[in-house]
């Protein structure tokens, strides 16, 4: 087994608080002659500050196809898992398991798995290096490979409980899946690409809204720029709380869920500011038509609960540091899915889950203290997209492809 490790420096944001982002490979050389062949291989990546991280844990099978999952690893450190998602994940001492979610428990020959953990560490957090899939040894040390599993007489060293108890119960809004979604819409509420839209102002289904009081932003119809076909809907943002410019579509999304998913490729110029800006903005009867807002703060995205101004992450360098920034000068493929039964939110840009833009009801230090604070839980009734700014941040923004349904829609 050889195991490569690579660590890039982030800006810091204090002299005491250093982000660092280690990557962590464990690759499985070929065996020798006579040697067990590998059951897995493991890519394991930390972000780590000082006193927590988050890891992005990617399984692929080498071995037999299964039914379900079972990854195991050790932790040489004091690192203590606090949350996870993609996985149920339970620690015993420095012993972790992370048991597939059941959605996305079927690994074919090759076939990968991501799950994420956070967690807390105070001396040391090295990198663990005994990852086992159902009891199979991922290194190249002579390991068994996992025998294939048999679907009416499971090993019970295998297979996930057949009753769950309640630490290892998957969770009834699964944020992501193993395979990502269709980028079709399908039966979806919403199906936009713009080539409906016939001049220079927005038309059909999308009308021009300024929520609260309009200024010198504006929204046009671009034929110049577009990420599939000959249209898009361009927003020029101007800071000023008085500069508020949106589409509203007209349909009603007060039915759609139970969980609400969102689809959108939007393009920007300016990195997003340190001061609070919107560009996604829905009406929601949970707050009294007060506004469920996606946007960003510190550099990095954010969700924010107009009611009370709340914010998911919480506004801390460690919890802004969980967050992304929204990438400038190239589409960009932002997902999110809102379940307005259980009050759960997930965030995914591109295909990868944003850990600060996770919210399952469970409080994790740094994130969603502040968004826990009011129980209600989300009712969007329509979508509006444009820019609004609460201090400094001009930018100029284009959306295209934009999808609302109750079922996950890919990029």
């Amino acid at each position: 087994m050889r195991i490569r490790v690579l660590r890039l420096l982030r800006r810091p944001w204090t002299a005491a608080v250093a982000a660092v982002a280690l990557v962590v490979s464990v690759l499985v050389a070929m065996p020798a002659s006579g040697a067990a062949a590998a059951a897995c291989r493991v890519d394991y990546t930390v972000d780590a500050w000082a006193g927590g991280y988050t890891a992005r844990v990617r399984v692929t099978n080498l071995g037999p196809s299964l039914n379900d999952w079972r990854l195991t690893w050790t932790y040489t450190g004091d690192q203590q898992v606090t949350s996870a998602w993609n996985a149920t994940v339970t620690q015993t001492g420095a012993s972790v398991v992370a048991v597939d979610a059941g959605w996305n428990g079927a690994l074919s020959t090759g076939g990968t798995a991501e799950f994420g953990v956070q967690g807390t560490w105070r001396s040391a957090a090295p990198v663990p290096d005994d990852f086992a899939l159902n009891g199979a040894s991922c290194g190249g040390d002579g390991g068994t490979p996992p025998a294939t599993p048999s679907p009416t007489t499971p090993s019970p060293t295998t297979t996930p409980p057949t009753t769950p108890s309640p630490t290892t119960t998957p969770p009834t809004t699964p944020p992501a899946t193993t395979a990502p979604p269709s980028a079709e819409c399908g039966d979806a509420v919403i199906c936009s690409d713009f080539e409906d839209q016939a001049g220079p102002e927005p038309s059909g289904d999308w009308r021009f809204t300024a929520p609260d009081c309009q200024g010198t932003g504006a929204v046009t119809v671009d034929p110049a720029v577009a990420h599939g076909g000959g249209r898009s809907l361009r927003v020029d943002g101007r800071a000023g709380y008085c500069n508020h410019a949106f589409v509203t579509h007209a349909a009603d999304l007060s039915s759609v869920g139970p969980v609400m998913y969102v689809r959108m490729w939007v393009r920007h110029t300016t990195a997003l500011p340190v001061s609070h800006v919107t560009f996604v903005s829905m009406p929601d009867s949970a707050q009294g038509g007060r506004a469920l807002r996606v946007g960003g703060q510190n550099g990095a995205l954010q969700w924010n609960r107009e009611s009370d101004d709340a914010t998911l992450p919480a506004q801390s360098p460690a919890g802004v540091a969980l967050s992304r920034p929204l990438p400038t000068d190239g589409w960009q493929c932002l997902r999110f899915a809102v379940d307005t039964s259980a009050g759960h939110l997930d965030t995914w840009l591109g295909d990868e889950q944003v850990p600060g833009l996770h919210a399952d009801g469970v409080p994790t230090q740094d994130v969603d203290q502040q968004w826990l604070a009011r129980g209600a839980a989300p009712r969007p009734t329509a979508l509006r997209l444009g820019w609004e700014s609460y201090a400094t941040g001009d930018d100029t923004l284009w959306f295209d492809d934009v999808a609302v349904g109750s079922a996950p829609i890919g990029c």
